[in-house]
């Protein structure tokens, strides 16, 4: 069974922020490293186009039409963001890992939870408005790709 280090899980979930996805593959290892620049630094590389190809993949299958489209691009935005200041929260911690104790290391984490928390109440802001306008047979689609996503994420858990 693949592992995955805590921080690339977190790096990926609160970047991408949206159940949709499984962890890529190109997260796992198959034991778990010491977090630091260069370890951090494939995934992290990586990252901008995996939100992308995300952002591109839930645009289709939420069927988003031309009416949509702003609401659509501040949701987009608000993932990007993310996946931006998630990288920069994960590169200072990555860079400073060598050095930290372990109480820095648990301060540093909890940092980076609060920065996901943010994260997520903006995001769900975001989808809340573009949620808001799909007409309910869309509503349906939406939750239907929702629940399939946290369907398969019980499973895995």
């Amino acid at each position: 069974m693949k592992r995955f280090s805590l921080p690339q899980k977190f790096l990926f979930l609160a970047t991408v922020a949206l159940p949709v996805l499984c962890v890529p593959s190109a997260f796992a290892q198959t034991s778990p490293a010491p977090v630091n620049a260069t370890t951090m630094k494939a995934p992290m590389e990586s990252m901008s186009a995996r939100v992308a190809e995300h952002i591109a993949h839930l645009r289709a299958e939420l069927q988003i039409t031309p009416a949509e489209e702003p609401q659509w691009h501040q949701f987009a935005q608000v993932m990007r963001g993310n996946a931006t200041q998630m990288e920069a929260a994960f590169k200072a911690r990555a860079m400073n890992m060598g050095s930290m104790n372990a109480v820095q290391d648990m301060q540093s984490y909890a940092h980076l939870a609060e920065i996901h928390a943010s994260s997520m109440q903006q995001l769900s802001a975001a989808f809340q408005t573009l949620y808001a306008s799909f007409p309910p047979a869309q509503q349906k689609i939406a939750d239907g790709v929702f629940r399939q996503s946290a369907s398969m994420k019980m499973k895995k858990h």
